[in-house]
Protein backbone atom coordinates (compact mmCIF):
# COMPACT_ATOMS: atom_id res chain seq x y z
CA UNK A 1 0.00 0.00 0.00
CA UNK A 2 1.78 3.28 -0.81
CA UNK A 3 1.50 5.96 1.19
CA UNK A 4 -1.42 8.72 0.59
CA UNK A 5 -4.07 11.12 2.15
CA UNK A 6 -4.23 10.96 5.68
CA UNK A 7 -7.30 8.38 7.03
CA UNK A 8 -5.61 8.05 10.51
CA UNK A 9 -3.64 10.64 13.12
CA UNK A 10 -0.06 11.40 12.49
CA UNK A 11 2.43 12.57 15.40
CA UNK A 12 5.32 13.57 14.64
CA UNK A 13 7.59 14.34 17.87
CA UNK A 14 10.71 16.27 17.88
CA UNK A 15 12.34 13.81 20.29
CA UNK A 16 12.00 13.24 24.29
CA UNK A 17 9.08 10.67 23.64
CA UNK A 18 7.48 9.10 27.19
CA UNK A 19 8.08 12.43 29.19
CA UNK A 20 6.05 14.12 31.68
CA UNK A 21 5.98 16.85 29.36
CA UNK A 22 3.95 14.02 26.39
CA UNK A 23 1.68 12.85 28.80
CA UNK A 24 -1.55 14.91 27.51
CA UNK A 25 -0.73 14.34 23.77
CA UNK A 26 -0.19 11.17 24.57
CA UNK A 27 -3.68 10.99 26.71
CA UNK A 28 -5.26 12.65 23.85
CA UNK A 29 -3.63 10.31 20.96
CA UNK A 30 -4.72 7.03 22.71
CA UNK A 31 -8.35 8.36 23.03
CA UNK A 32 -8.56 9.10 19.46
CA UNK A 33 -7.14 5.33 18.65
CA UNK A 34 -9.41 4.06 21.14
CA UNK A 35 -6.60 2.14 22.31
CA UNK A 36 -6.15 -0.25 24.94
CA UNK A 37 -2.53 -1.00 24.08
CA UNK A 38 0.39 0.63 22.12
CA UNK A 39 2.37 -1.22 19.78
CA UNK A 40 5.88 0.22 20.25
CA UNK A 41 8.95 -0.08 17.59
CA UNK A 42 12.34 -0.07 19.60
CA UNK A 43 13.89 -0.61 16.23
CA UNK A 44 16.04 2.43 15.53
CA UNK A 45 17.58 1.72 19.28
CA UNK A 46 18.61 -1.53 17.73
CA UNK A 47 22.23 -0.63 18.86
CA UNK A 48 21.60 1.06 21.87
CA UNK A 49 19.95 -0.93 24.36
CA UNK A 50 16.45 -1.13 22.52
CA UNK A 51 14.96 -3.42 25.72
CA UNK A 52 15.59 -0.48 27.99
CA UNK A 53 13.35 1.59 25.53
CA UNK A 54 10.86 -0.86 25.62
CA UNK A 55 10.67 -1.24 29.38
CA UNK A 56 10.44 2.57 29.61
CA UNK A 57 8.02 2.18 27.04
CA UNK A 58 5.99 -0.35 29.33
CA UNK A 59 6.09 1.76 32.47
CA UNK A 60 5.06 4.92 30.98
CA UNK A 61 1.77 3.99 28.85
CA UNK A 62 0.80 1.70 32.06
CA UNK A 63 0.88 4.79 33.97
CA UNK A 64 -1.85 6.38 31.37
CA UNK A 65 -3.65 2.78 31.92
CA UNK A 66 -2.70 1.09 28.57
CA UNK A 67 -0.67 -2.00 27.70
CA UNK A 68 2.68 -2.36 25.31
CA UNK A 69 3.38 -4.89 22.82
CA UNK A 70 7.00 -4.07 22.05
CA UNK A 71 7.94 -5.20 18.75
CA UNK A 72 11.62 -6.00 19.11
CA UNK A 73 12.45 -5.53 15.08
CA UNK A 74 15.81 -4.96 15.22
CA UNK A 75 17.37 -6.50 11.88
CA UNK A 76 15.65 -6.15 8.58
CA UNK A 77 15.07 -9.85 8.73
CA UNK A 78 13.04 -9.37 12.09
CA UNK A 79 10.56 -7.04 9.74
CA UNK A 80 9.83 -10.22 7.55
CA UNK A 81 8.34 -12.00 10.63
CA UNK A 82 4.15 -13.10 10.54
CA UNK A 83 3.29 -12.68 13.70
CA UNK A 84 4.77 -9.04 13.70
CA UNK A 85 3.78 -8.24 10.81
CA UNK A 86 0.30 -9.01 11.73
CA UNK A 87 0.58 -7.08 15.37
CA UNK A 88 1.14 -4.43 13.24
CA UNK A 89 -1.32 -4.64 10.60
CA UNK A 90 -3.94 -4.75 13.66
CA UNK A 91 -2.67 -1.95 16.03
CA UNK A 92 -5.27 0.68 16.78
CA UNK A 93 -1.67 2.84 17.81
CA UNK A 94 2.22 2.81 16.72
CA UNK A 95 4.77 3.89 18.03
CA UNK A 96 8.07 4.75 16.49
CA UNK A 97 11.09 4.93 19.58
CA UNK A 98 13.63 7.52 18.52
CA UNK A 99 17.28 6.30 17.56
CA UNK A 100 19.17 6.06 14.29
CA UNK A 101 17.00 6.76 11.40
CA UNK A 102 19.44 5.28 8.72
CA UNK A 103 18.77 2.20 10.68
CA UNK A 104 15.35 2.52 11.22
CA UNK A 105 15.05 3.08 7.08
CA UNK A 106 17.14 0.02 6.55
CA UNK A 107 14.67 -2.17 8.68
CA UNK A 108 11.49 -0.78 7.92
CA UNK A 109 11.66 0.58 3.61
CA UNK A 110 10.14 -1.92 1.25
CA UNK A 111 9.41 -4.32 4.01
CA UNK A 112 6.32 -6.02 4.87
CA UNK A 113 5.87 -4.48 8.25
CA UNK A 114 5.89 -1.30 6.46
CA UNK A 115 3.33 -2.22 4.28
CA UNK A 116 1.14 -3.68 7.74
CA UNK A 117 1.67 -0.09 9.67
CA UNK A 118 0.51 1.47 6.82
CA UNK A 119 -2.51 -0.41 6.89
CA UNK A 120 -3.20 0.36 10.59
CA UNK A 121 -2.65 4.02 9.72
CA UNK A 122 -4.84 4.19 6.94
CA UNK A 123 -7.70 2.15 8.46
CA UNK A 124 -7.89 5.00 10.94
CA UNK A 125 -5.30 4.12 13.74
CA UNK A 126 -2.95 6.46 15.07
CA UNK A 127 0.85 6.34 14.10
CA UNK A 128 3.49 8.34 15.81
CA UNK A 129 7.00 8.60 15.62
CA UNK A 130 9.94 10.88 17.68
CA UNK A 131 12.93 11.65 16.67
CA UNK A 132 14.57 9.71 13.90
CA UNK A 133 10.89 8.18 13.14
CA UNK A 134 9.75 11.43 12.58
CA UNK A 135 12.14 12.22 9.84
CA UNK A 136 11.79 8.92 8.38
CA UNK A 137 8.36 8.93 7.96
CA UNK A 138 8.72 12.21 5.96
CA UNK A 139 10.51 12.69 2.30
CA UNK A 140 12.69 14.54 2.14
CA UNK A 141 14.62 12.93 5.18
CA UNK A 142 17.05 14.74 7.19
CA UNK A 143 20.44 13.14 7.29
CA UNK A 144 21.91 13.23 10.48
CA UNK A 145 25.11 12.94 9.27
CA UNK A 146 25.48 16.30 8.30
CA UNK A 147 21.81 18.21 8.12
CA UNK A 148 21.84 17.40 4.24
CA UNK A 149 18.68 15.16 2.72
CA UNK A 150 18.49 11.99 1.17
CA UNK A 151 14.91 9.98 0.68
CA UNK A 152 12.22 9.13 3.30
CA UNK A 153 9.50 6.95 3.39
CA UNK A 154 6.96 9.07 2.95
CA UNK A 155 3.83 9.02 4.16
CA UNK A 156 3.36 12.66 4.03
CA UNK A 157 5.21 13.71 0.78
CA UNK A 158 7.26 17.60 0.98
CA UNK A 159 7.74 17.40 4.16
CA UNK A 160 11.06 17.82 5.73
CA UNK A 161 11.46 17.16 9.69
CA UNK A 162 14.59 18.47 12.03
CA UNK A 163 14.21 17.29 15.53
CA UNK A 164 15.77 18.21 18.67
CA UNK A 165 15.25 21.45 16.86
CA UNK A 166 15.42 23.41 19.96
CA UNK A 167 18.88 22.18 21.13
CA UNK A 168 20.50 20.78 17.91
CA UNK A 169 23.96 22.16 16.45
CA UNK A 170 23.59 25.50 14.97
CA UNK A 171 25.26 24.41 12.13
CA UNK A 172 23.32 21.41 10.93
CA UNK A 173 19.82 23.41 11.26
CA UNK A 174 21.61 26.10 9.19
CA UNK A 175 22.21 23.28 6.38
CA UNK A 176 19.01 21.76 6.24
CA UNK A 177 17.72 25.21 5.73
CA UNK A 178 19.83 25.73 3.00
CA UNK A 179 19.83 22.45 1.70
CA UNK A 180 16.19 22.02 1.34
CA UNK A 181 14.63 21.24 -1.93
CA UNK A 182 12.65 24.29 -3.39
CA UNK A 183 8.99 22.02 -3.36
CA UNK A 184 9.63 20.89 0.47
CA UNK A 185 8.57 22.67 4.03
CA UNK A 186 10.91 22.65 6.34
CA UNK A 187 9.68 22.12 10.73
CA UNK A 188 11.89 21.97 13.39
CA UNK A 189 10.59 20.26 16.05
CA UNK A 190 11.31 20.38 20.11
CA UNK A 191 11.35 17.62 22.49
CA UNK A 192 8.34 16.75 24.17
CA UNK A 193 6.78 18.45 21.44
CA UNK A 194 4.58 17.00 18.22
CA UNK A 195 3.11 18.04 15.10
CA UNK A 196 -0.07 16.46 14.44
CA UNK A 197 -2.25 15.59 12.03
CA UNK A 198 -6.00 14.76 12.10
CA UNK A 199 -7.95 12.57 9.98
CA UNK A 200 -8.98 15.42 7.90
CA UNK A 201 -5.55 17.05 7.42
CA UNK A 202 -5.21 20.30 9.75
CA UNK A 203 -1.89 20.43 11.38
CA UNK A 204 -1.79 21.53 14.92
CA UNK A 205 0.98 22.20 17.64
CA UNK A 206 0.94 19.69 21.29
CA UNK A 207 3.27 19.35 23.93
CA UNK A 208 5.65 21.35 25.84
CA UNK A 209 7.65 23.29 23.58
CA UNK A 210 8.13 25.20 20.29
CA UNK A 211 7.60 23.93 16.11
CA UNK A 212 8.97 26.19 13.60
CA UNK A 213 8.27 26.77 10.28
CA UNK A 214 11.15 27.58 7.64
CA UNK A 215 10.11 29.58 4.51
CA UNK A 216 13.94 30.32 3.06
CA UNK A 217 15.60 31.94 6.14
CA UNK A 218 12.29 33.08 7.68
CA UNK A 219 10.79 31.73 10.59
CA UNK A 220 7.79 31.35 12.51
CA UNK A 221 7.11 29.71 16.04
CA UNK A 222 4.18 28.14 16.88
CA UNK A 223 3.24 27.19 20.36
CA UNK A 224 0.42 24.32 22.29
CA UNK A 225 -2.44 24.37 20.37
CA UNK A 226 -1.60 26.13 17.31
CA UNK A 227 -3.22 25.53 13.80
CA UNK A 228 -0.68 25.48 10.85
CA UNK A 229 -1.79 26.08 7.83
CA UNK A 230 0.11 25.49 4.47
CA UNK A 231 1.95 22.44 5.20
CA UNK A 232 1.39 19.22 2.78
Amino acid sequence: MASGSAAGTLALLGGGEWRDGCRDLDRELLGAAGAKEVVVLPTAAAYEHPERVAERAVEYFEALGVKVRPLMILHRADADDAKMIESARKASMIYIADGSPLHLRSVLKSSELWEAMLVSYHSGGVLAASGAGATLVCDPMVDPRGGAYTVGLGVVSDLAVFPYHGTAAAHLRDRSIDLLPAAAKLVGIDEETALVRAPKGAWRVAGAGTVTVYEGRDATDHRAGAVIDGLP
